[in-house]
């Protein structure tokens, strides 16, 4: 016997399992057929197809119908638990597949405190609440290694440059502003600009986005012919407003921060300062559940031009006499 006829004889449909189920629930071929919308030997057929395949005899045969023989009994067990299983994993697949569940992993560099990303994330949660949401922070270049290796589905960050690989859609802005303390001068301005900053010492967090808003504050001040000081804290930007509260430094955060209220720290905008937000991920991702978040954010984004009513049939009866 070739190894193919014994791997074609291993093989157990899932029909010739719900044939049999219904031939054992019915106690007839005849029945289970019509309950099936068979005939009663193609019921017969696929029973004796599957006892040939398992080596024993699932039924005995009576001119009134059926009952189960000993091992039939035991088989229907299985046969009914596996076709649950099957039944429920196809399910399962199914819902994911349309994004209902699953998982979504977001690496980000703005506060979730306020803004875009608040409301992004608040509607994509009542949509898809089976959906998990799972926020990572961190740097542009960690986020994009992650989204690359498939552990991170997508980040949405403040740089507009081109990462191969990968897509970018640009979503929406944010103004940048400086945390000052209550009692400091710059408090009494409206805004702020960065001749009016230079001189003063900023504190930035260690961890992300410390890196980038200290790359961002040496390129800025840089361009006035100043050295900031600035001091680096091994602490999240919780801790470091306390700082500034006490009059030691100055930050920078962006506009969704703002909402947060912390004792002696005033919030003021820099003059013409905008941080552009993106939405990056790979080229090869294909979680449901990520695809809908994307498309949700870009409806958000760009939302469908407003019909046009056609005005032409007013027109044409307005100037009949």
């Amino acid at each position: 016997m070739t190894e193919e006829v014994v791997r074609q004889r291993d093989v157990i449909e899932l029909r010739h399992l719900r044939y049999f189920v219904a031939a054992a629930e019915h106690g007839s071929f005849r029945k289970a057929g019509a309950a099936l919308g068979l005939s009663q030997s193609a019921i017969s057929r696929c029973i004796a197809k599957l006892e040939d395949q398992i080596g024993a005899s699932l039924f005995h045969r009576h001119t009134w119908g059926v009952s189960q023989t000993f091992a039939g009994q035991r088989f229907l067990a299985m046969a009914r638990k596996t076709i649950r299983i099957v039944g429920e994993g196809t399910n399962d697949v199914a819902v994911t597949g349309r994004g209902e569940n699953g998982c979504v992993r977001i690496g980000i560099y703005s506060s979730i405190a306020s803004g875009f990303l608040t409301k992004l994330l608040q509607s994509y949660g009542e949509r898809h609440r089976k959906v998990r949401i799972e926020l990572l922070d961190g740097n542009a270049d960690e986020h994009v290694a992650a989204i690359r290796q498939m552990r991170l589905d997508v980040a949405f960050l403040a740089e507009a440059r081109e990462w191969p690989g990968c897509e970018r859609t640009p979503l929406w802005s944010e103004r940048i502003f400086v945390a000052v303390p209550d009692r400091h001068p710059l408090a009494r301005l409206d805004a702020l600009t960065w001749r009016e900053l230079a001189g003063e010492p900023f504190v930035v967090s260690e961890v992300a986005p410390g890196q980038e808003i200290h790359a961002y504050l040496v390129r800025e001040f840089a361009g006035l012919g100043e050295r900031p000081d600035i001091q680096v804290q091994a602490v999240g930007l919780d801790n470091l407003l306390p700082l500034v509260a006490l009059g030691r430094r100055l930050t920078l955060v962006c506009e969704a921060m703002t909402v947060a209220r912390f004792p002696g720290v005033t919030y003021r905008p820099i003059l013409g300062e905008v941080l552009s937000f993106s939405a990056v991920w790979s080229t090869s991702n294909d979680n449901p559940a990520f695809r809908r978040l994307l498309s949700l954010a870009k409806a958000m984004t760009f939302p469908p031009a407003p019909s046009v009513p056609d005005l032409s049939d007013g027109l044409s009866q307005s100037r009949d006499p």
